[in-house]
């Protein structure tokens, strides 16, 4: 029923409006005490082989909702009814600010994938803070702030202004992600490299620590899938230095070529970052390749390209804990975090493991092992 409404009603929409005339249904159903329970029943059922724990804390499941849905943290109740294990709300910034012009969102429907330059717009690190201390949950979920930089902060002020936002927003977060990694707000990227990477971690970590004294609120940051094999070592390498408490791999890409798009130029050739079914392949890798480098030592998170429950369920034998998606969500709808956790319920019972830790990795670890075996016979 979902695909026939998209069909006819949001895909004629902006992209953009449909988006919020759908995020708007959601939370006006999440206040409705009768229907938020039925619909948390049909869409959120539990499956106790599937609680995780990561960070110290403990979910329902490994399957979130990637930030960037949910900017202000206006729908957290209605997406943790939508059957979400935890919530990443963001990504705020220090100040207020309006993203980039409009028309900023796209569908690329036959790769089933977007292209956004939405440009971290949202009401900013004061308004959201305030939101989030007079929130009363109706749902237990976890919830994770996602924290960028000011468009109109020079790179120079940038780790200022990732301590102001922590400062306002670390005592609401069950934990925090540090985003360098949007291809969408001048000069951010470079964030990523590690001589600039370590200072603003570590001032972020401190500041999170100096406003939280009695919990530890964890602390992730989010990368590219963009980085250099080598950029990607030295981003795990300092992750374990620093003693980070995960990893989110990754985010969109701004890559077009070697990825298969069938959409038309007209759409392929916007700027902004692509995410959705093409960023599959490319995610996975930065994702085992990061567990290779640190094992158990971090907790990591994968996201990109994540539309069932196969995809989910490769992401856990790479090496990720949990399991985050966006795009799909738009395109399969309401009942889609029902079949993902379905679906790993199955895939667990049918596994060699006992428990979805176990899981963990496993592949990973198989190529390891079989690579060291044949280097060892060579």
């Amino acid at each position: 029923m979902y695909r026939m409404l998209f069909r006819l009603v949001f895909r004629r929409m902006d992209p953009e409006q449909a988006h919020h005339l759908a995020f708007r249904w959601i939370r006006l159903a999440a206040r409705v005490p009768v229907l938020r329970t039925f619909a948390a029943a049909a869409l959120a059922p539990r499956y106790e082989e599937l609680r995780t724990e990561a960070f110290g804390l403990r979910m329902h499941g490994p399957f979130g909702l990637a930030a960037g849905f949910d900017k202000n943290a206006v729908g957290i109740d209605g997406l943790a009814m939508a059957g979400f294990d935890h919530v990443e709300i963001g990504t705020v910034t220090g100040e207020p600010q309006p993203g980039n012009p409009k028309q900023r969102l796209f569908r690329l429907v036959p790769d089933r994938a977007l292209i956004n330059r939405m440009g971290f717009n949202n009401e900013g690190s004061a308004a959201v803070a305030e939101r989030l201390a007079a929130r009363k949950p109706v749902f237990r979920t976890t919830v994770g702030v996602n924290i960028g930089k000011t468009k109109v902060v020079p790179e120079s002020e940038a780790v200022a202004d990732y301590v102001l936002s922590t400062e306002r927003l670390a005592r609401h977060a069950d934990y925090l992600v540090v985003n360098v990694s949007s291809p969408n707000t001048p000069g951010l990227r470079s964030l990523q490299a590690v001589d600039q990477l370590r200072p603003l971690l570590t001032a972020v970590r401190e500041a999170a620590d100096r406003t939280v004294p009695g919990r530890r609120v964890p602390l992730l940051v989010k990368i590219a899938p963009d980085l250099a094999d080598e950029d990607v070592d030295a981003v795990a390498d300092l992750a374990v230095e620093l003693g980070l408490d995960g990893v989110i791999a990754t985010n969109t890409t701004i890559a077009r070529a070697g990825l298969g798009l069938v959409s038309g130029p007209e759409l392929t050739a916007e700027t902004g970052g692509l995410s959705g079914a093409p960023l599959k392949e490319r995610s996975l890798e930065v994702l085992s390749r990061l567990y290779a480098r640190v094992g158990d030592r971090i907790t990591l998170v994968g996201v990109g390209g994540v539309e069932d429950a196969e995809d989910a369920w490769q992401r856990i034998l790479a090496g990720a804990t949990l399991v985050q998606g966006y795009s799909a969500f738009i395109y399969r709808g309401p009942f889609w975090s029902r079949e993902i956790h379905q679906g790993l319920a199955a895939r667990l019972a049918l596994s060699p493991y006992a428990t979805l830790a176990e899981a963990v990795g496993a592949a990973t670890r198989s190529t390891r092992d079989t690579a060291n075996r044949k280097q060892a016979d060579a």
